[in-house]
């Protein structure tokens, strides 16, 4: 293949959102060029964050998408399952435009984020997604930045700002206080909310790996309308975020994830003592914003005071209305302003 040839790749490769990453890797990551390339052409292009950085953290090669001056106070974007950086294809230039140098990476498991080392245990355990965040700051030379996430991503920011405080500027939250208290995960809720938990039942079945395997597209489209019943998104958008599935790791990262959260999956000893730390449920101290979106099919929203406890710091909690689960790309500037908002605090 000629330079020629490669280039173009690479250049189509960040223009899609998958990153600046070799053609080794690229094809590590098994994208779809042919699907990818039709929701480009489509249009779509405006809203695809890009072109995508590398760079060693910890266990990982983390990809992510960088935006604002340098000099700006940092803000750590962290998306959820079944998303991706895309979840703030809106927010991110709100903040870069009020100044913030603005860190939206890829999770494990998700476009162009790969293991350094094809031995470490493919982890999606909550332990793991905190740990990933502190490293990310430390190869990038942050000593502190505000942590802003929903779903994985909130939880990743949760445990750092629990365990990590010194590193936390302040925290953005959607559904509040997200550490896993896995001891007693097997405890029943009520059944509205369990029905909406059918993924991360399914997901501790052999069937249910194969059939994310199968059809990450869509598990992640049914997904998506449930979590988020008054979201009007279309193909190209569900398109932009899928294509950061098309990952050797993905199936591995998320089961482990889902059967590990409910106990019916050990965690690593990488992560033993930070999850010993968080199985205390410690309280978050930073200031904090958190936010419930009205429509939320997951997690219903409430006023916060049943996760209050949890926080010991200043701690304003809003309820966002015509947003679900999804509240970063469904609500971008409720969002934005709660990270400006918690910087006040």
């Amino acid at each position: 293949m000629s330079d020629t040839i490669n280039n173009k790749r690479r250049q189509f490769l960040q223009v899609a959102g998958i990153g600046a990453v070799s053609l080794a890797a690229g094809d590590l990551l098994n994208v779809n060029l042919a699907q990818a390339a039709d929701s480009f052409n489509a249009g779509g292009a405006g809203k695809l964050m890009a072109p995508i950085k590398q760079i060693r953290a910890g266990v990982l090669d983390i990809g992510y998408y960088e935006a604002g001056p340098k000099n700006g106070p940092v803000v750590l974007l962290m998306h959820g399952f079944p998303y991706s950086i895309q979840s703030f294809e809106q927010v991110a230039p709100i903040l870069a435009g009020r100044g913030y140098r603005v860190i939206v990476p890829h999770l494990r498991g998700h476009g162009s984020t790969t293991f350094i080392d094809s031995t470490t245990p493919r982890s999606g355990q909550q332990g793991a997604i905190g740990a990933d965040l502190i490293a990310l700051m430390d190869a990038l030379k942050i000593q502190k930045a505000v942590f802003a996430g929903f779903d994985w991503g909130g939880r990743a920011a949760c445990v750092a700002a629990a365990l990590w405080p010194e590193r936390c500027a302040g925290l953005v939250s959607v559904n509040s206080y997200l550490i896993q208290d896995i001891a007693h995960a097997t405890a029943p809720i009520p059944a509205k909310v369990e029905s909406g938990l059918w993924y991360q039942y399914y997901f501790q079945t052999e069937r249910g790996r194969l059939g994310l395997a199968a059809d990450r597209r869509g598990i992640a489209k049914v997904i998506w309308t449930r979590n988020s019943p008054t979201w009007a998104f279309d193909d190209a958008t569900l398109e932009r975020t899928a294509a950061s599935f098309d990952h050797p790791d993905y199936v591995d990262v998320v089961i482990h994830s889902y059967r590990h959260r409910l106990g019916l999956a050990d965690g690593f000893p990488a992560y033993a003592e930070i999850e010993k730390r968080l199985a205390a449920l410690p309280p978050i101290s930073v200031p904090s914003v958190t936010l419930d979106g009205i429509t939320d099919g997951v997690i219903p929203a409430n006023d916060g005071s049943s996760s209050a406890a949890r926080f010991t710091g200043k701690r304003v909690h809003r309820q966002i209305t015509n947003a679900g689960h999804n509240l970063p790309q469904e609500a971008p500037q409720a969002f934005a302003d709660a990270v400006t908002d918690v910087m006040a605090l």
